[in-house]
């Protein structure tokens, strides 16, 4: 079932569900910020501080970094412009009881050339059952070729920071995004403070391991992931969060950053895709 819904101040959203599983997308950004199994906790960490205005990006969920991935491109804001675009609901379908398809697009528009002066078509494929599938495609209706970097910026929630480990990334070249400089990673990451990295040369699976439960993140398309956590400090610097919200959640981001970038070519496209079970 999809329904259309809107809070008091008019944020428009769709909530999606069957018999696995619940999602709460807003049509501003397509950003999935509820994704739970029947009778489970959710997936998906979102801010208690968060507002729902229309211009203003969420804190948590997934937003979409698009086209550009954190500062990729100075010439545009802060993981771009698409996580704030007004999107539209092109189709939707009950696959079976157990499974919904709903779909997003979201085309260039005057505001959006003054920013980034290129013709697109950006459509969001979500499927939502004990699985959640998400794949972003862009195609290039531009006469001319483009670059793009950008993410599934995914918050998890966690049961607390100090609990979880995440494999799949030993061995992987990365980017200290705090010190600017190149490491290969060793073993499992845990976290004790700050933590910024980009990854590359990723093809595998990537499990989130807590006390109670383990997340599997797929991603195909791409070949970089970002984790994040602010930590301490610099979580009682941001905007829409607590102070000790760090604790309850960690960022695994399917992405195309830094080497992983994409040039599509005239009537290219190219599809991010990830699977969270």
């Amino acid at each position: 079932m999809v329904e259309f819904k809107k809070f008091e101040n008019g944020f428009e959203y769709v909530e999606v569900s069957n018999n696995a599983a619940r999602a709460r997308i807003a049509l501003q950004g397509a950003h999935i910020f509820h994704f739970a199994r029947t009778n489970e906790e959710p997936i998906l960490w979102l801010s208690d501080t968060s507002d729902f205005e229309i211009g203003k990006a969420l804190r948590g969920g997934i937003p979409l970094c698009w086209p550009s991935f954190g500062m990729n491109n100075p010439d545009l804001p802060q993981h771009g412009f698409a996580r704030v675009g007004m999107w539209r609901v092109e189709n939707h379908r009950e696959i079976d009881e157990n499974s919904t398809q709903i779909t997003f697009t979201l085309n260039d528009t005057k505001q959006s050339r003054e920013l980034w002066n290129h013709s697109f078509l950006l459509e969001l494929k979500v499927i939502l059952s004990e699985t959640l599938i998400m794949e972003l495609t862009t195609t290039n209706l531009d006469d001319k070729p483009f670059k793009i970097t950008q993410a599934f910026h995914t918050y998890f929630q966690i049961s607390d920071i100090s609990n979880i480990a995440i494999e799949g990334l030993s061995d992987k070249p990365y980017l200290d995004a705090l010190t600017d400089k190149h490491h290969v990673q060793k073993g499992d990451i845990t976290f004790f403070e700050e933590f910024d990295c980009v990854f590359q040369e990723v093809g595998s699976e990537i499990l989130l391991i807590d006390k109670n439960s383990t997340i599997s993140i797929k991603n195909e398309g791409s070949s970089s992931v970002v984790v994040w956590n602010p930590w301490i400090e610099k979580c009682k610097r941001m905007s829409g969060m607590r102070d000790d919200a760090y604790r309850e959640f960690v960022c695994i981001e399917s992405a195309n950053a830094f080497e992983d970038f994409k040039i599509l070519e005239p009537k290219e496209y190219h599809t991010l895709k990830a699977t969270i079970c």
